[in-house]
């Protein structure tokens, strides 16, 4: 398949629910992904189009994906908690033909805006985005806003994630994670910074399966093309009942309660 059939199959009609489950390199142990084979099969009982993981898991485990609607994408960039000063300097740590051959149909890869570190993420991303288009592979940017160098411009209400979203698309990438920024205003102004798919963030776990949907539902409503979530879902008491809920929210356009009520949540 190409670059433009992937998207189709992992962004049905331009909608994704997408769970990242990279966390386990970042920091272990981690809740949810303890046991790392039965998340994603809790995942994929849940109909979500893409688990964003690291290679290795990838290679393991993408044989769980045979037959089933979800697709699994390798994310390249990694560092620790324990890194100190350059935690937040994302190195490379694969690339795109190793990824296909793990078992992969695209790619993930995150820069830091605002790190000191920001030039070298830079060069990783653009990296990629030209070895996946010349491979005609699909590319999740992650671009977040954090770092001692960040500079936020007067009256930007997406606190620079406007401008992380215009960095994504600009770079090359086919869709990007982006943050719920606490208002449908501004996250509006986000969608509009970018004619790609930009899939919402969750943050750290709550379990409070309404607020999580009604964020999503609002992001919809505002512009945003689904989620990129990992902890709110892998995390949650009823992994499979809460990425049904938000399929059926994301993919189905049912209301909070309807996904509530028909998930058991």
């Amino acid at each position: 398949m190409g670059r433009q059939d992937i998207l189709d199959k992992i962004l049905p009609n331009g909608k994704g629910v997408w769970v990242p489950i990279d966390h386990g390199v970042t920091d272990f142990p981690c809740d949810g992904l303890e046991n790392i084979e039965q998340t994603i099969l809790d995942l994929i009982a849940g109909g979500v189009d893409v688990i964003v993981a690291h290679k290795g898991v990838v290679d393991r485990y993408s044989h769980l994906c045979d037959g089933v609607n979800t697709s699994m994408i390798a994310h390249l960039s990694a560092s620790t908690r324990h890194g100190g000063k350059n935690s937040s300097n994302k190195v490379l740590v694969g690339d795109v033909d190793e990824a296909l051959l793990r078992g992969a149909v695209g790619v993930s890869c995150q820069l830091n805006i605002g790190s000191k570190n920001e030039h070298k993420m830079f060069e990783r991303m653009g990296h990629i985005t030209r070895e996946a288009y010349l491979k005609d592979v699909p590319v999740l940017g992650m671009v977040y806003v954090r770092g001692e160098n960040v500079k936020i411009m007067d009256g930007d209400s997406t606190n620079g994630y406007a401008h992380a979203a215009r960095i994504a698309f600009e770079l090359g990438c086919d869709a990007a994670k982006t943050v719920w920024p606490g208002d449908a205003e501004s996250f509006a102004k986000i969608c509009q910074a970018a004619p790609i798919p930009l899939l919402v963030a969750g943050g750290p776990s709550s379990g409070n399966s309404r607020e999580i949907l009604t964020m999503v539902k609002q992001s919809l409503e505002s512009g945003g093309s689904g989620v990129c979530m990992g902890r709110q879902i892998f995390a949650h008491p009823q992994v499979t009942s809460i990425a049904k809920a938000l399929v059926m929210i994301v993919h189905q356009g049912l209301t909070v309660d309807q996904a509530i009520e028909k998930c058991s949540l």
